[in-house]
C-alpha cells in the first residue's frame, strides 16, 4: 500500500534548461549548442549539484576558456533565466496527493541556493515534509546512498513509497531499492497512473 510520494523537482515540478538563458546570449542555435557541449557541459554542472560552489567551479572553467568568462558567469548571475516556470499540471497533482492524506517528500539533484530560491518562488515545494537536496549531501541520484538518506531521515519503508522522476537511471536505482516508481514524461500520464493506483480520483 502506497502512503508516501517522493517527487523529483527539476523537469517534474519546475522546468530547467540552460538553453532558456543561452538562446538570449548567442547569435545562433549552433553556437549555443557548441558552448553547452564543449564548455558549460552537463558534467561540469554536476559539480554544483554535488555542492561545489559556482565561484570555485566557475573559476576553473574560466581559466580554461577565458574568452567565454562572461558567458560562464551568466550560469550563476542569470541562473533564474534557465527556469521557465512550472511543468504544466504537476503542482496540481502534488496538491491533490497531499490533500488526500499522502505524505509528500522531495529528492532532488540541485545546488542548495537554487532549491532555496525555488522553495520561496514555488510554494508547492513547501508541502514537502522532508526534502533531500544533493548539494547539501554531496551525493547525487542515482547513487543509492541519497535514497537511503531520504528513507532514514523521513522514516518510511521504500516499498510503501511511490517515486516520480524524469531520469530513467534514477527510476531504475529507486526500483532496485524497493520503491514503486513512475518515469515522468508529462502530468497527464502521471495522473493516469496515480488514478489507476487509487491515489487520486
Amino acid at each position: 500500500m502506497i502512503d508516501t510520494i517522493v517527487f523529483d523537482i527539476g523537469n517534474v515540478l519546475i522546468g530547467w534548461d540552460p538553453r532558456h538563458l543561452y538562446r538570449k546570449v548567442f547569435a545562433s542555435e549552433a553556437e549555443m549548442e557548441r558552448f553547452l557541449a564543449e564548455i558549460c557541459t552537463n558534467d561540469w554542472h554536476l559539480a554544483h549539484d554535488r555542492g561545489v560552489s559556482f565561484e570555485e567551479n566557475g573559476a576553473k572553467l574560466k581559466a580554461l576558456h577565458p574568452s567565454h568568462s562572461e558567458h560562464i558567469d551568466f550560469w550563476h548571475s542569470r541562473y533564474a533565466e534557465m527556469i521557465p516556470g512550472r511543468v504544466p499540471g504537476t503542482a496540481e497533482l502534488l496538491h491533490a496527493l497531499a490533500d488526500n492524506g499522502l505524505t509528500i517528500h522531495g529528492l532532488t539533484n540541485m545546488p542548495v541556493p537554487v532549491f532555496d530560491y525555488l522553495r520561496v518562488t514555488y510554494p508547492e515545494l513547501q508541502r514537502f515534509e522532508t526534502t533531500v537536496v544533493s548539494g547539501a549531501e554531496g551525493v547525487l541520484k542515482p547513487d543509492p546512498r541519497i535514497y537511503d538518506i531520504l528513507v532514514a531521515r523521513a522514516g518510511f519503508v521504500p516499498e510503501s513509497a511511490y517515486f516520480i522522476d524524469d531520469s530513467k537511471a534514477n527510476i531504475t536505482a529507486a526500483a532496485a531499492l524497493g520503491f514503486q516508481t513512475h518515469h515522468f514524461t508529462d502530468a497527464v500520464t502521471l495522473a493516469e497512473d496515480l488514478a489507476v493506483r487509487g491515489l487520486i480520483v
